[in-house]
């Protein structure tokens, strides 16, 4: 495969951001010698971002594992064979499970933006060991916002910003982020239409600001006041849509008497925004024909963020802005990417919340450094790298030393693999059958299997291959059951599916262990060799059962002729089509209404003139944003820095009166010092920073063969600032010092 095709463009999809952009490449043996985007993927339509055209970086750029490693008692790393590998890791976890129970082995990703087909088969591997604890890059961004949806939807929901008359953007910057299909497209179009309105909540003028007609610049950590503003104007001059809480809404009353009693005055001096602007704001989405709102990480790992996520949704709530064309909706899954269950478990040391089944992963170091008897013993960590991403990495990095075993898949030594005791060598996400399960769209969802377009390295595996080598190794299943799978799937799929299901019905723990059993029998009758893709004939029977009208309306007979379609397609499928009034369907209350009345939320706006607003002080007067989102920053999975032409050195942005007072200049160097660590950086001088305000990129501070490049963010950033309902970390508002550095 290895650039047998020559200069055919083969179809496959961005890995950066959430939107996986269908792009074509041109291969050059197994250099990425073109890229552009896919004029035939069914979500993207031929857009893509200048990130994807760099590509080649992730792909060639780095240095690649292409042996599993173990860690001597030295702390230095030995080659091994896999076969030595897979034995002695699945000793090593056996042993922490009878010791000490599958609860103490802890997982830990599954996949980034680009990469989860593997995540669907570590679950098994989890179940096989009797493990009940994992956490995601989600569990420090989106498990407020999907608390909040389980009380109101039941479920995500997503703005319709191609039609939407009103686009709000809080804590976002889609210019740079994305996150919005197409997003640089639909900004432009949205801010050239004089008929269309764009509001922008954020501390920084970022791009998208400099779009909008609205920009509510607030100061930093102060949304929930501006956005309780803008809703008590909403109440107290009566712009509600009342027909719309009647009929499809339930508990509104307690809403509206606490909005009522909002001082909007007094919030605007708090937030910093002028209060005619802000009741401008309100007139603006009461008087829209459709309105969309998206939130994003400048809220959601900050102050008050699950508050922020419930004062959201009440401006299109509270307009009646759902089910519609430009307005918000909630959308079929082809494999939901949380559980929106309101029955929330709690982790075994801290008793932190598990909101959408995920430990937060501010904690996770707390559950592991303490002598308490259920604390973690073991952990595994796919496709993830939180020795560099999760806060204070300091202490996190003592976490992982004090575990009796770290394991790590991964296709690079990242900063996580050289504190573990085995480190597996994964084939890079261009080398495999790969998919994500961001299918986030409405009325028409998609999903994209991509094909490889390179062979794996050699020495690397795909993950579904390593999870099942471990798995065998356990030895889970017993061989009949694999043999009578496999008989069946050569009769056919209606043969292996009552197969399946009678197997199943007989010992019901087959269940925890099934994408296993699907790659083992299922797996090699599949055309192209896309055995990984087994997993996916069960969530496509899925699709079938949970939504059959809108399969049928996209196209597919059932779910077998989706399931067909998903593996012949090199572009992507449309796997369910609604029309607005269907969304609806997808609110899950008994009733079909939607509660809107969350009663610790609606405590939390009644504390809020009692709540600080300020978290700095004299010793860190500043508020440092780490991690924002820039022209040449991405995820850490570039671990290339030739990448970047420009802010090679991932500045720090300071506002001018601030640097002028701190004697700082562009280009020159300074400290930044917060109650966890100090580093240095470059300065970019900049007025799209507020007085007081100051960021730092992400994807820098990599420790590679030749030096770190950039901050390394969570350096500096502290696990004990955090949301006290979802515990999601406070990264984009760190109380911090700058000083020239000497």
């Amino acid at each position: 495969m290895d650039g047998a095709n020559g200069p055919e463009w083969q179809p496959t999809a961005c890995i950066l951001c959430e939107n996986n952009c269908g792009i074509r490449i041109q291969l050059d043996g197994r250099r990425f010698a073109k890229i552009r985007g896919d004029k035939d993927h069914v979500a993207s339509a031929g857009y893509t971002c200048n990130k994807a055209l760099r590509l080649d970086h992730y792909q060639n750029g780095g240095t690649r594992l292409t042996s599993p490693l173990r860690r001597e008692a030295d702390g230095s790393f030995t080659e091994i064979g896999w076969d030595t590998a897979i034995s002695e890791i699945a000793a090593r976890l056996r042993a922490v499970r009878d010791a000490h129970g599958g609860e103490s082995i802890f997982f830990y990703g599954g996949g980034g933006q680009g990469n989860h087909l593997g995540g669907a088969y570590s679950g098994a591997l989890m179940r096989a060991l009797g493990g009940r604890y994992r956490s995601t890059a989600l569990a420090q961004e989106k498990t407020g916002e999907g608390w909040v949806d389980a009380h109101l939807t039941g479920g995500h929901t997503t703005g319709d910003f191609e039609h939407a008359e009103v686009s709000v953007f809080i804590g976002k910057n889609p210019y740079q982020s994305h996150g919005v299909p197409r997003a640089r497209t639909v900004l432009k179009q949205i801010a050239t239409d004089p008929a269309r309105t764009m509001i922008v909540l954020d501390p920084v003028r970022t791009e998208t600001a400099e779009l909008a007609d609205i920009h509510l610049q607030v100061r930093p950590g102060t949304d929930a006041w501006c956005l309780s503003a803008v809703l008590g104007v909403l109440v107290q001059e009566d712009l509600v849509d009342h027909e719309f809480l009647a009929a499809h809404t339930t508990g509104a009353d307690p809403v509206l008497t606490t909005l009522r009693t909002v001082d909007v005055p007094a919030y605007a001096a708090i937030c910093g925004v002028d209060e005619n602007l802000l009741r401008r704001t309100a007139r603006v989405i009461a008087g829209a024909a459709s309105v969309s709102t998206y939130e994003d990480l400048g809220v959601q790992q900050g102050p008050n963020s699950t508050l922020v996520s419930y004062l959201n949704k009440l401006l299109w709530l509270l307009t009646g802005n759902f089910a519609g064309p430009g307005a918000m909706q909630p959308h079929s899954w082809m494999a939901p990417l949380a559980s929106y269950s309101l029955k929330v478990r709690q982790s075994p040391v801290t008793g932190a919340a598990l909101l959408g089944g995920m430990v937060p992963c501010n904690v996770i170091a707390e559950e592991i450094l303490t002598d308490h008897p259920k604390r973690f013993r073991a952990m595994v960590v796919e496709s993830s790298n939180p020795a560099h991403s999760l806060a204070d990495s300091a202490t996190f990095q003592k976490a992982l030393e004090a575990l009796d075993t770290v394991v790590v898949i991964d296709v690079a030594f990242t900063e996580t693999a050289r504190l573990a005791d085995y480190v597996l060598p994964a084939a890079s996400q261009f080398e495999k059958w790969e998919a994500t399960f961001f299918n986030l769209e409405f009325p028409r969802n998609t999903f994209h299997l991509r094909a490889p377009l390179l062979d794996p390295l050699p020495g690397t595996l795909a993950e579904p291959e390593i999870y099942a080598r471990l798995l065998r190794e356990l030895r889970v299943v017993s061989p009949l059951v694999l043999t009578a799978l496999k008989a069946a799937a050569r009769l056919g799929r209606r043969a292996y599916a009552l197969t399946f299901a009678a197997l199943a019905l007989r010992d019901k723990k087959l269940m925890g262990v099934a994408p296993y059993l699907l790659y083992e029998t299922l797996g090699p009758t599949l055309p192209h060799g896309a055995r990984a893709a087994a997993v996916l004939w069960a969530l496509t029977q899925r699709v079938g059962r949970e939504y059959p009208a809108a399969m049928r309306r996209a196209g597919h007979r059932d779910a077998d002729a989706l399931f067909d379609a998903i593996l012949e397609s090199r572009s992507g499928v449309v796997f369910t089509a609604d029309d607005y009034a269907d969304a609806w369907n997808y609110v899950s209350h008994a009733d079909g209404r939607i509660p809107v009345a969350i009663p610790e939320l609606l405590e939390a706006i009644d504390a809020l003139p009692e709540t600080p607003a300020v978290h700095t002080d004299a010793e860190f007067p500043f508020v440092l944003a780490a991690g924002e989102r820039r022209s040449f920053s991405a995820n850490a999975i570039f671990r290339d820095p030739s990448w970047r032409t420009r802010d090679a050195g991932g500045a720090l942005r300071v506002n001018p009166a601030d640097a002028e007072r701190l004697g700082l200049t562009t280009g020159g160097a300074a400290r930044i010092v917060t109650a966890t660590g100090t580093a240095e950086a470059v300065v970019e001088i900049s007025d799209r920073m507020q007085p007081g305000h100051v960021s730092l990129p992400n994807g820098f501070g990599l420790d590679e063969a030749a030096g770190r490049v950039g901050v390394a963010p969570n350096d500096l950033t502290d696990r004990g600032w955090r949301d006290p309902i979802a515990g999601t970390p406070w990264h984009k508002h760190v109380p911090a010092r700058i000083e020239l550095a000497g």
